[in-house]
C-alpha cells in the first residue's frame, strides 16, 4: 500500500485531531558499486554469486579491502545498507584460507546473534562444517558449551557472557583466543555512558588475554550512522580505526512522520495518552494487511499495547487478533526463537516489542 493511501487514510480516522504535525520524506536512491582489491577464494565467491551478491556496495569494497590489508575498520552507514556482509566476507575469507584461524561476534542482544546465525548458515553454511558457526550466551545449554568452545569457529556472544562465561575461562579457551583473527563489534552506537565505559574495559581485557596467548586480533566495528565513528571506536577498542561511511547501498523512497498526541486540557497542557496513540496506531495498520513493528521503553508497556491492541483487534478485525505477539526480554529462549520465526516467516502481521528485538534485526 502506497505510504500516501496510509497516510490520508489515518487523517479520516475518528479520533484524529492533527497529530501529524510533520511529515519528512527521503527520495530514493540508487546503488554504488566498489571493486575489492583483490579477488576472494573461489568457494566463496561462487557462493556469492549464487545468493545475488557478485557486486559489492562502495561502503562493502571499500571495508573489506581495508580489513583485508591488516588494519582495524569501522563502517558507519545507514541500516539495511549491508552492513553485515562487510565483516561476514572478510571474516569467511579468513576462515577458508587460514584453517585454524577463528573469529569472535559480539552483539547486544541475544536475538540479534540469534538472527545473524541465521544468515550465516543460510549462506555459508555449506561451506565449514556443520558446528563452524554457534551462539555461546545465556540460552546456550550447560551440556553443549564445552563442545562449542572446542569446535566452534566463530562464535557469536555478547560482552556480558563474554565477561562472565568466556575470560573468567580464558585457560579454557586459550587455543581459541591464541587463534582468533577477527573481534567484530555489532551496533557499537549502543557501548556508550557509563555501559560503554565497561565494554571498553571488557574489551581491553579480552586483547591482554588474547596478546597472552599469542593472538593479534584485527577489530571490525558496525555503527548507524553518527557524528564521531572513528573517535567512538578508538575509545571503546583502544586501537586506531579506518572509517568506512559513504554509504553506496540503494534504498526506496521513505516517510518520517511525527506525530504528537492531540490536547486534552489546554489549560493544564495535558495530551492524550502516547499509549493509546500507539495503540490505534498500530491496531490501523494491521487492520489493513501492513506488517508493523511497535516499539516501546518497557516490558510493562509492551505487555499493555499487545493486550489493548489485542482487545481492539478482536472487535474490528477478530482474524488478526492472533497474529500479533509482544516480545521482550524475560521470555525463554525457546519462545522469543518462537516469535522470531513467525515474524520473519510471514505468520505474524505485528509484533510489539522492547529494544531487545530492535537492535540489528533485518525488518526488511
Amino acid at each position: 500500500m502506497n505510504n500516501q493511501v496510509i497516510l490520508e487514510g489515518l487523517r479520516h480516522q475518528q479520533g484524529y485531531s492533527d497529530q501529524m504535525v510533520h511529515i519528512e520524506h527521503i527520495p530514493a536512491r540508487d546503488a554504488e558499486c566498489g571493486a575489492l582489491d583483490k579477488p576472494l577464494p573461489e568457494p566463496l565467491q561462487t557462493t556469492l554469486n549464487k545468493k545475488g551478491f557478485a557486486d559489492f556496495y562502495r561502503h562493502q569494497a571499500e571495508a573489506i579491502n581495508i580489513a583485508r590489508g591488516g588494519k582495524n575498520v569501522i563502517v558507519a552507514t545507514s541500516s539495511a545498507s549491508g552492513k553485515s556482509m562487510c565483516y561476514n566476507v572478510t571474516v569467511m575469507d579468513a576462515l577458508l584460507e587460514e584453517p585454524r584461524s577463528r573469529a569472535m561476534y559480539l552483539f547486544p542482544t541475544k536475538a540479534l546473534a540469534q538472527d545473524q546465525l541465521t544468515a550465516l548458515n543460510r549462506l555459508f553454511g555449506h561451506l565449514l562444517e556443520k558446528e563452524s558457526f554457534a551462539t555461546f550466551d545465556g540460552d546456550t545449554p550447560h551440556g553443549e558449551r564445552a563442545e562449542i568452545r572446542k569446535t566452534a569457529r566463530l562464535i557469536l556472544t555478547n560482552p556480558d557472557m563474554l565477561h562472565l562465561g568466556i575470560m573468567p575461562n580464558h585457560r579454557a579457551w586459550s587455543s581459541y583466543l591464541r587463534h582468533v583473527k577477527f573481534i567484530v563489534v555489532d551496533e557499537a552506537h549502543n557501548y556508550r555512558g557509563v555501559f560503554g565505559s565497561h565494554v571498553a574495559l571488557v574489551l581491553r581485557r579480552l586483547r591482554r588475554l588474547c596478546r597472552l596467548y599469542g593472538g593479534n586480533p584485527q577489530f571490525i566495528l558496525s555503527t548507524a550512522t553518527i557524528a564521531n565513528p572513528g573517535e567512538h571506536a578508538e575509545a571503546l577498542t583502544g586501537l586506531p580505526f579506518e572509517v568506512v561511511n559513504r554509504d553506496g547501498s540503494p534504498h526506496g523512497g521513505k516517510d518520517f512522520v511525527f506525530w504528537n498526541p492531540p490536547l486534552i486540557d489546554e489549560a493544564k497542557s495535558t495530551r492524550r495518552s502516547a499509549n493509546s496513540e500507539a495503540t490505534n496506531l498500530f491496531t490501523y495498520l494491521i487492520e489493513k494487511r501492513i506488517r508493523t513493528l511497535a516499539f516501546t521503553r518497557t516490558r510493562r508497556l509492551t505487555e499493555l499495547i499487545y493486550m489493548y491492541s489485542k482487545k481492539k483487534l478482536a472487535e474490528v478485525a477478530p482474524d488478526l487478533e492472533n497474529r500479533i505477539k509482544p516480545y521482550r526480554a524475560g521470555y525463554l529462549a525457546e519462545e522469543r526463537r518462537k516469535i522470531e520465526q513467525q515474524l520473519f516467516g510471514g505468520d505474524l502481521w505485528g509484533v510489539v516489542a522492547t529494544n531487545a528485538l530492535e537492535l540489528g534485526i533485518d525488518s526488511g
